[in-house]
């Protein structure tokens, strides 16, 4: 059975576990925010173990099941959690669910994750609206055979036509009109949403203050271990993509603090109704 085929497959049990709703948002949720899934109204859980070919999350504070709802009224779509390269999966396993979602032809994802800031004027709690990204995970999930029925799944909108195209275009990764939706929403939830550049490495070891240093100099703001790879997926498929950053932490070497995934996750309970609110406010906008 071919990567098509299985991405196929899964769709197709989706369809027929979600039918008759159709989901028209994905949401991915990273680390500590899973807890936004409970905000949907009319939800469907399905645990990804049950998903054909769907690969499982390793990872403490990522649940492992997809909830289908609605939120704002709008019918949606929820990973709450994801897989990433760290835990031995491949590139092209890391990003299925984001093919998998773009095969039920979602045209919008919003992905969230929880990050370092590495720029001065990040605090914990900060959410930060992704502009750009810079790939230092060492792979891109483009690379070998290029299949263009991807494309075909997710339908065109008037902003992002798909392409399915082996050199993707990403002088937009981060679509300039969700942003501009982001904002507006945030303002009138008295949240203040900055825009950031997320660099991307594979970990699961945190970066040392010389990788800092040097990410800072790049031009980067925020510093994870996912995103990314989806991001440029959703894009091969002519998904229009959103991202959030939630500040978790700051870089090694700008606080006297060491570093551990306890204190992600629960700084990311920290923010997560925060994050919720402005979803749901978002999701009939988007």
């Amino acid at each position: 059975m071919t990567y098509y085929d299985q991405v196929s497959e899964a769709a197709a049990f989706l369809r027929a576990m979600l039918r008759p709703s159709n989901p028209q948002i994905g949401i991915v949720l990273g680390s500590g925010l899973g807890a936004v899934a409970n905000s949907l109204a009319e939800p469907v859980v399905i645990p990804c173990a049950e998903i054909p070919h769907f690969p499982r999350s390793t990872v403490e504070g990522h649940t492992g099941r997809i909830v289908a709802g609605l939120l704002g009224g709008v019918s949606v779509l929820v990973m709450q959690g994801r897989v990433h390269y760290y835990e031995g999966y491949t590139p092209q396993q890391v990003t299925f669910p984001m093919r998998v979602l773009g095969a039920l032809g979602i045209r919008s994802v919003v992905l969230t994750n929880a990050a370092a800031g590495i720029h001065e004027s990040y605090r914990p709690t900060q959410l930060v609206l992704l502009r750009d990204h810079i790939n230092f995970m060492g792979f891109n999930p483009l690379a070998g055979p290029n299949e263009p029925r991807f494309a075909l799944h997710s339908g065109a909108t008037p902003h992002f036509p798909p392409t399915g195209l082996r050199f993707t275009d990403m002088t937009e990764a981060y679509s300039k009109r969700l942003r501009a939706l982001a904002a507006e929403t945030a303002a009138e939830a008295g949240e203040t949403l900055e825009e950031g550049v997320y660099l991307a490495v594979t970990g699961p070891s945190f970066e040392t203050p010389a990788e800092i240093r040097a990410f800072r100099t790049l031009g980067a703001t925020l510093v994870g271990m996912s995103t990314v790879p989806e991001t440029i997926v959703a894009r091969h498929m002519g998904i229009e993509v959103m991202a959030i950053s939630c500040v978790t932490n700051l870089g090694a070497g700008m606080g006297a603090a060491t570093l551990n995934h306890e204190e992600v996750q629960e700084t990311g309970r920290m923010v997560e109704h925060r994050l919720a609110n402005l979803l749901e406010r978002l999701a009939p906008k988007i």
